[in-house]
């Protein structure tokens, strides 16, 4: 199944993108991966990053394919298909950005757009050996986005190289410094973050580590599964604010409708309790982050599951634990594909900044870039 639902030739002759089924693009409806959405209507105006995208020469080649409602992570759908994961056919695409992802693995574009609620650039992103960035919360605008309302969601890129990705949040974020972010900063201290993950996860992150070439300390955050559980309360209470009136017309699938159902009785004081999670994990991190330029962990703790095992009914929560605490925490977060020794697939590397500074975040992908790609060069 394709990546894209529909193709267009919108914009100027620059490089080309896709717009993820969530983002409003005047003329076309926004149906978010649903047959509960299946008769929305054309939205009657672009949402800001295409007016942005648009005003900046970008070609906007097509809407990208979703998990629907961008409520869930396996990228798994049966209305509107589910897309090959292009270094792994048989292995999902991740979600719920998955057809962004995916094009952006396959060729179909230079670069794409998606959302990230709870981990949903950066787990397509590690699933498709792509580079993935949440921006730091509110610093791109979600006008024009779906849900309308959220207090975790970020609109972000995903490109094939970081010189790429650079140029999008430049077109999107007029605030963006694209000479910092194009510096590939080689000197640098990062906090290595403790996370139970495979073993061949931990020995790919300890060998982009040691080519980084970066000094490193051990950086334990002690709220990190409270953040994640806290992430999964408040997702959960504002997906059903945006789209419980779904529910009970028999148009949902069934993962979705269930999630939303259990969703509904998301009480008052477990949100409250998870915003006082929320502060207190912000201040850890923003914490951690005063002696390190950024903190490095998996962005996944394992490689993706397969297609099969998930029909199966394999657990996928897992999935989020290592990416949804910094929704919480609202600070960027980048994704980007390292070799697994042993493995045709690449795994994911999480960079974590502060908030707000997204430049030294790409500076540092773009190093570890340069240094893989080098290395890459030097085996073949």
């Amino acid at each position: 199944m394709s990546a894209l639902l529909c193709q267009l030739e919108l914009g100027g002759a620059g490089p080309t993108i896709v717009i993820k089924d969530s983002i409003d693009i005047a003329g076309l409806p926004t149906q978010a991966g649903s047959a509960a959405l299946a008769d929305a209507q054309p939205a009657t105006q672009h949402a800001d990053v295409v007016r942005a995208l648009l005003a900046a020469g970008w070609r906007i080649s097509g809407k990208a394919n979703m998990h629907e409602l961008a409520y869930g992570m396996t990228g798994i759908n049966l209305w509107s298909g589910t897309p090959v994961n292009p270094q792994a056919p048989l292995h999902i695409p991740g979600g719920s950005s998955s057809g962004s992802a995916a094009a952006v693995g396959a060729g179909l574009a230079d670069a794409a757009l998606g959302s990230d609620t709870g981990g949903s650039i950066r787990v397509p992103a590690a699933c498709c050996g792509v580079i993935g960035l949440k921006p730091s919360y509110g610093r791109v605008s979600r006008a024009g986005a779906y849900p309308r309302e959220s207090s975790l969601d970020c609109v972000g890129p995903f490109a094939a190289s970081m010189a790429m990705l650079n140029r999008v949040m430049a077109a999107i974020e007029p605030g963006f410094d694209l000479a910092a972010a194009s510096k590939p900063l080689a000197s640098a201290r990062v906090g290595v973050v403790a996370s139970d993950s495979s073993a061949e996860i931990a020995h790919a992150m300890q060998d982009a580590l040691r080519a980084s070439g970066w000094r490193s300390s051990a950086v334990s955050l002690s709220n990190m599964t409270a953040a994640f559980e806290a992430g999964l309360v408040l997702i959960n209470r504002e997906t059903w604010l945006a789209f419980g009136h779904l529910t009970g017309r028999q148009l949902l699938g069934q993962d979705v409708e269930r999630r939303l159902l259990l969703a509904a009785a998301t009480t008052d004081q477990a949100c409250a309790a998870a915003e006082q999670v929320r502060r207190a994990f912000r201040a850890e991190v923003d914490q951690a982050l005063e002696s390190v330029d950024a903190l490095l962990l998996p962005t996944l703790p394992s490689l993706p599951p397969t297609l099969a095992e998930v029909a199966a009914g394999a657990s996928v929560i897992a999935i989020s634990t290592l990416v949804r605490p910094f929704n919480l925490s609202g600070h960027p977060a980048l994704s980007i594909p390292i070799p697994v020794h042993g493995s045709k697939l690449k795994a994911g590397l999480q960079l974590v900044g502060r908030h707000g500074d997204d430049e030294r975040l790409c500076a540092l992908g773009l190093h570890l870039e340069q240094v893989l790609n080098q290395i890459t060069m030097e085996h073949e």
